[in-house]
């Protein structure tokens, strides 16, 4: 792929460890890193794979944490060493989107970068490129780009975005306001009004446009990215990471930049219909993965010849055998069956959302080996 002047880059957000998918998702081998696309490519792996038309692998970079940085590395063969940025600490996705796009504004002054988590499953890759140069557009013209995935249904999992008109030529929405979590009530009155979009966490921008609004609305975290990137490819580097990003506050995108450059009439989106999920917890992996006639789906079954799973007069099981052992079941529906080498899980789809709440409780009990 040619290397063309204000061109994407891709940045790959690779850091939380999805609590609601434990005791599959650990702390030291989070989703991400998990085959859970119904191929043998980790979410990390099919994230990366959908930029290919997009950007070469010397323009994609990967933001993770030092415990994940080595099996990062390991899973991502094409792309380079140095572009996988290793964060000393979590803090938040807006210490590590800032710091990607310090690095690569330094590289390129002109880039335009797309930001993506990397456990997110996306079915249509060939729309989701299409929209990515659709936000490109917007990108260009100075706008901070969000996706926006059209709602299928009153969703209280996810945040929203209030649209206003189109802004110029491009099939570019303005974002008026970032909306929290909604009640019911409040999720089914956006989605009959047709002027909200799901909030998918995903952006696209001029990386010195962003830089620009970070420094308006925080400077703090801002001025300490700068000292940052202006010794990454030096060999004080450590020195000063060490000693500026605990400094760094501790805060999401959205919350730092994104609802005050809204307010602003800065922010721009394009709708991204291309079969999105964030696969939030088992429940929703069930519903996007192919299933058997009886509705039951099987993550990851075993291939060494064994059985793996056997299943007699069941209904919409999500069953994850990773232990080597037989897991079976006979006469239930609607169940999360996940049996992992030290912890098995049970519990029925519709409190799939919980499951964080049994990694709270180990926490408070000081049972830190089983997160």
């Amino acid at each position: 792929m040619s290397e063309q002047p204000g061109g994407l880059y891709g940045v790959v957000l690779a850091g939380g460890t999805g609590t609601r998918l434990w005791p599959l998702s650990r702390a030291g081998h989070p989703k991400f890193l998990h085959p859970l696309t119904g191929t043998e490519s980790s979410l990390l792996q099919a994230t990366v794979d959908r930029l290919d038309s997009l950007a070469a692998a010397e323009r994609i970079f990967v933001v993770t944490g030092v415990a994940h940085a080595a099996a990062v590395s390991r899973q991502l063969t094409t792309v380079p060493e140095a572009n996988v940025l290793v964060e000393p600490s979590p803090r938040d996705s807006c210490a590590a989107i800032a710091l990607a796009a310090a690095v690569i504004a330094r590289r390129d002054p002109d880039a335009i970068m797309g930001c993506f988590p990397s456990d997110h499953l996306i079915t249509d890759a060939g729309t989701f490129t299409r929209v990515i140069r659709e936000a490109m557009v917007g990108a260009r013209q100075g706008l901070l780009m969000t996706l926006g995935i059209t709602p299928t249904r009153p969703e209280t999992g996810y945040g929203y975005l209030q649209c206003g008109g189109n802004r110029g030529d491009a099939p570019v929405l303005a974002v008026e306001e970032f909306k929290e979590k909604p009640s019911y009530d409040v999720a089914e009155s956006y989605v009959k009004s047709g002027n909200y979009l799901w909030n998918a966490g995903m952006f696209v921008w001029r990386a010195d446009t962003f830089l620009a609004e970070l420094a308006r609305q925080q400077p703090q975290l801002a001025a300490g990215i700068s000292r940052i990137a202006q010794a990454w490819d030096s060999s004080g580097r450590e020195e000063v990471l060490g000693e500026v990003w605990p400094t760094l506050p501790r805060i999401s995108v959205d919350y730092a930049v994104m609802e005050g450059a809204a307010a602003a009439g800065r922010v721009g989106t394009v709708r991204g219909d291309f079969g999105w999920n964030d696969v939030g917890d088992f429940h929703t992996l069930g519903e996007v993965l192919d299933a058997d006639s009886g509705g039951n789906v099987v993550v990851g079954q075993d291939t060494e010849g064994k059985p793996g799973v056997l299943l007699r007069d069941t209904e919409s099981l999500v069953v994850v055998p990773t232990s080597g052992r037989l897991v079976a079941a006979m006469g239930v529906r609607d169940l999360v069956i996940v049996d992992t080498p030290d912890a098995v899980l049970v519990c029925t789809r519709d409190r799939a959302q919980e499951v964080k709440l049994l990694v709270d409780e180990l926490k408070e009990l000081g049972e830190l080996g089983y997160i």
